[in-house]
């Protein structure tokens, strides 16, 4: 026993004495504690201990493991199956599990996993389509494909083909055409394999943080390439050229109760498309149109500001036709009973005369009112106005994306893809609005009641589209009837005071993939 003891007090004395000193020094206060101490920040306060705050994890050994009801703690949630690309490979997309390996050849702070898919939409459609001067029963059909190679997190080369239609024509079979006298006309087939936008965009900070190695407080989306834009809610740009576009996103400031502000530059150097600029056949110039400009946006006070700049520069033979193009909107809510968005777009600095009058001079005055009822996602009565003064433009507006007043209701909206009659969506020397209600049930299915009317201002040399007045009712219908299956029905009937009346219906299936 002796020896044992022997044996022991050389092991058991470092550690008591570690002991005793690790209590003395408790009891005195470490250096390090009081460094600790000396770095609470002055606003916090230190509260009593009370060990009543803290108790044994619960335990469940004499629960059964129990699956609905696990589900239950997150709200009954549960994966929802929606339509698959039709073509993944790669990192797939919304995917559960692990992720598959990314690789560091961009460097470790913008990590490469590659994922290429093929995603879109096929629409088909029949329609009974009356425009005055014609009438015309069809089924078209287009498929649009949306061909993305996604690189890193923020970086992605991207291409949309539109294989089954080209310069706004669609496949289609005609079955009658009313005023021709015509029984059948048979189908036509038209293809296009090229591309309708081809681009590559990326984030400059994520970029150099991978060739840095090192973080950046940069944050600067941009893109380049035959890139579609959309801004106002493509009221004021809606077009695919070739240029570029950088963005310095996200800016906020105290000071002026900014939370949110958005700067864009863009340019566009082909494919450019406007009404403003014709050749000397009258077609729109669209291989000879430079365009540049400046958009942004501001949340300050719960005000939501947009605004914007652009300059037309047309080719030798058209410069005559350049222009300027500015834009200005004020959205905000009022009271919780009112939605209201102002917009302005002006146009001035044209030189050519066309028919007497230049073809981009004017202001646009849209106003877009929504009322904020007890159900304010599903129940949404609107009420649209515009004004329209001489001759105003968009700055860009591809020929399939309508007219500026397109998203003023739907009867100034066609369908891309039939010909479905509208109203005039000119707003060339015109005034009027679009008085309607959109109820989406459940959210699982839409219903639009519309009426809308294009007034002419009288004046005797005005430049317009409509020759008289013009009145519409319109209404659409859609549903899912799974998450990749739609359909769609629209009918509208329009009087025109000198013209001839319009009308139409037609029923439309999507396939999402």
């Amino acid at each position: 026993m002796a020896d044992r003891t022997h044996i022991m007090l050389p092991v058991m004395l470092p550690g008591a004495i570690a002991v005793a000193a690790f209590l003395v020094a408790g009891v005195r206060g470490t250096p390090a504690l009081a460094e600790s101490k000396a770095d609470i920040d002055p606003r916090a306060s230190e509260v009593e201990y009370d060990p009543a705050d803290f108790g044994p994890d619960p335990a469940y050994e004499e629960e059964a493991y129990d699956y609905e009801q696990q589900l239950g703690i997150y709200g009954g949630k549960f994966a929802v199956p929606t339509p698959r690309p039709l073509l993944e490979l790669g990192r797939e997309i919304y995917q559960s599990g692990p992720f598959t390996k990314s690789y560091t050849f961009l460097g470790t702070k913008n990590l490469v996993a590659p994922t290429f898919s093929i995603y879109g939409d096929w629409r088909t459609a029949v329609a009974f389509n009356d425009n005055g001067a014609t009438e015309l029963a069809q089924v078209a059909t287009r498929l649009n494909l949306d061909v993305d190679l996604k690189i890193t997190a923020t970086e992605r080369m991207h291409a949309f083909f539109g294989p089954l239609d080209k310069n706004g024509q669609f496949t289609r079979c005609e079955i009658s055409g009313g005023d021709a006298g015509v029984a059948a006309r048979g189908c036509k087939r038209i293809t296009d394999l090229n591309p309708d936008a081809l681009f590559f965009e990326g984030d400059m900070g994520q970029i150099l943080a991978g060739a840095t190695g090192e973080y950046n407080k940069l944050d600067l989306p941009f893109a380049f390439g035959l890139m579609p834009l959309l801004f106002q809610n493509g009221i004021w740009v809606e077009d695919a050229f070739t240029g570029f576009a950088a963005t310095v996103p996200a800016l906020n400031s105290r000071t002026l109760d900014i939370s949110n502000m958005d700067f864009t530059v863009f340019a566009g150097f082909d494919k450019v498309t406007t009404a403003a600029v014709l050749d000397n056949d009258g077609l729109v110039a669209d291989h000879q149109v430079n365009l540049f400009g400046l958009t942004g946006f501001v949340e300050a006070g719960e005000v939501y500001y947009e605004f914007g700049y652009g300059y037309v520069d047309a080719d030798d033979g058209l410069r005559d036709q350049s222009y300027h193009n500015v834009t200005a909107a004020f959205s905000r809510r009022y009271g919780g009973v009112l939605s209201n968005s102002i917009r302005l777009i002006g146009n001035f600095g044209q030189d050519r005369q066309l028919n007497g009058r230049r073809n981009a001079n004017g202001l646009l005055i849209l106003l877009e009112n929504s009322l904020i009822t007890s159900m304010p996602t599903t129940l949404v009565p609107y009420f649209n106005m515009f004004f329209g003064f001489d001759k105003p433009q968009s700055l860009a507006r591809a020929g399939g994306a309508g007219g500026v007043l397109k998203n003023t209701g739907i009867n100034f909206e066609t369908d891309g893809l039939t010909g479905f009659p509208k109203l005039d969506d000119t707003a060339n020397d015109t005034y009027g609005g679009a008085l309607g209600v959109s109820y989406l049930f459940g959210l699982d299915q839409q219903l639009v009641v519309e009426g809308a009317t294009v007034q002419t201002n009288g004046r005797s040399n005005a430049v317009r589209v409509a020759r008289g007045d013009e009145y519409a009712i319109g209404l659409r219908y859609q549903r899912p009837l799974t998450k990749a299956w739609i359909v769609r029905l629209d009918t509208m009937f329009g009087w025109r005071v000198r013209d001839e009346n319009l009308g139409g219906a037609r029923l439309e299936i999507r396939r999402k993939f």
